[in-house]
């Protein structure tokens, strides 16, 4: 199949949104019904969404439908999240193989008063982010230092990893080497810096509100003994160096997979000179870090299938049309816009691809009612991060479970204790509703 018969969407069609249907009433209803939202595995709830969306459409033969799934299991932005995810799980498994995360922990401890360990990582987690561009990557690397820390000092996991994930949401909102951000900023044909203007005027009161929120006694308090001032060695700095890397070349605008691998040839270059390991050793370390990232890879291909077939089917035209028809002003043409991206990032789990395809529509609405292209961009950005990190089958969720489900954490434990993603819903909500 050539790349001129796939991109030849039908007509908008109902019938063609099932799958996403079927998905929601299959994993929201049987985790409803037994009160456990870890009795359905995402990986299955998609393979059964997937099939309806291979029954569905009887005039196409079988094996074009197939090839399309698997057309948009291999799309490009999905593949280079699928290279983020295996590299982030080999960084991962090195950094701690050679101790990373422990003396990350003590340096925490050491500049990081416990009664702000909380609020460290939050800022820590969104200065990561900011740098290197991704939410996922920065979630992979700081996730297991806060789970450590929730062992040492007795702070409720939860609340540790949904700053951490929060952090990392907000960064990448607001990173200039954001996936999301260039999506914005290119589908809108805008300045990066210009649409991050607009952010600011979204996320600055949230952000405040969330730093305040963490400061609190009631989600400060630990069930652990503070450990004090600990004491530090130059060990401590070299095994936190690839951290630390990460962060300097992220900010000079360093591509993220790059950074990632670098980080993998440092860590094993450590672990050897210590003589932690050998090379072999560093091998196995680096082969479970990338398969420990399994499921989230099945579910982002799967999702990536599923979208192809929707959208041909005419499925993402029909949500178009239907958010189209009750825009009749500025104001409306910003919440149409919001709702657009975010019922299609719902139902794909991948914000990027929500923006991708809305980008197109968003710029032709903001040219119809003469909204300025930086705040179409913002506002397709804004969203696309808010539902992405309210969901508990998107990556950065998923990632943050995998790296701490030694301890049982699950996604709803953790949005639990991730309250940035819902003060910046209330933000965006603000913000248009100021709208003329």
């Amino acid at each position: 199949m050539t790349n001129q018969e796939h991109e030849q969407w039908r007509e908008s069609s109902f019938k063609a949104i099932i799958p996403f249907i079927v998905f929601v009433l299959f994993y929201f209803g049987f985790s409803l019904w037994t009160r456990d939202f870890s009795k359905v595995p995402m990986t299955v709830a998609f393979i059964i969404s997937s099939a309806t969306a291979l029954i569905l459409n009887h005039k196409e033969k079988l094996s074009k439908k197939i090839e399309l799934f698997a057309l948009g299991m291999g799309n490009k932005d999905i593949m280079i999240m699928c290279l983020i995810f295996i590299l982030a799980g080999a960084f991962t498994a090195t950094a701690k193989a050679v101790g990373g995360v422990e003396a990350a922990v003590m340096i925490a401890q050491h500049f990081i008063p416990t009664q702000f360990m909380v609020l460290g990582l939050f800022i820590i987690s969104a200065l990561i982010s900011l740098a290197i561009g991704t939410s996922c990557g920065t979630i992979a690397a700081i996730v297991p230092i806060a789970v450590t820390i929730s062992q040492a000092l007795g702070f409720n996991p939860a609340i540790l990893i949904g700053a951490t994930v929060g952090g990392a949401m907000f960064g990448d909102n607001m990173s200039l080497i954001s996936d999301t951000k260039i999506a914005a900023s290119r589908t809108q044909n805008v300045k990066m810096r210009d649409e991050m203007f607009y952010n600011l005027k979204i996320i600055t009161i949230p952000a405040i509100l969330c730093l305040i929120l963490y400061s609190l006694p009631l989600f400060t308090s630990t069930t652990g003994t503070d450990m004090g001032q600990t004491v530090l060695s130059i060990d401590s700095y070299i095994k936190v160096a690839p951290y630390i890397l990460l962060l300097i070349f992220g900010i000079s605008g360093v591509n993220v997979m790059f950074l990632l691998l670098m980080g993998i040839i440092l860590n094993t270059i450590i672990g050897i000179s210590y003589g932690m390991f050998d090379i072999f050793t560093a091998f196995a370390f680096i082969g479970e870090g990338t398969t420990s990232m399994s499921n989230t890879l099945i579910v982002a291909m799967l999702a990536g299938g599923l979208l192809l077939l929707v959208r041909y089917n005419g499925g993402i035209t029909y949500i178009i049309r239907t958010t189209e028809k009750w825009i009749n002003s500025k104001k409306t043409c910003e919440t149409g816009i919001c709702f657009l991206v975010g019922i299609i990032n719902l139902f794909t789990a991948n914000n990027t691809v929500a923006i991708i395809t809305s980008g197109s529509i968003v710029k032709e609405l903001a040219q119809k009612y003469n909204l300025k292209p930086e705040r179409a961009a913002s506002l397709i950005d804004t969203t696309s991060c808010c539902v992405q990190g309210m969901i508990p089958y998107g990556a950065q969720i998923l990632i943050a479970t995998a790296l701490s489900a030694s301890i049982g954490m699950t996604s709803f434990a953790i949005l639990k204790g991730l309250f940035y993603p819902a003060l910046m819903l209330l933000g965006l909500i603000f913000s248009i509703t100021r709208t003329k």
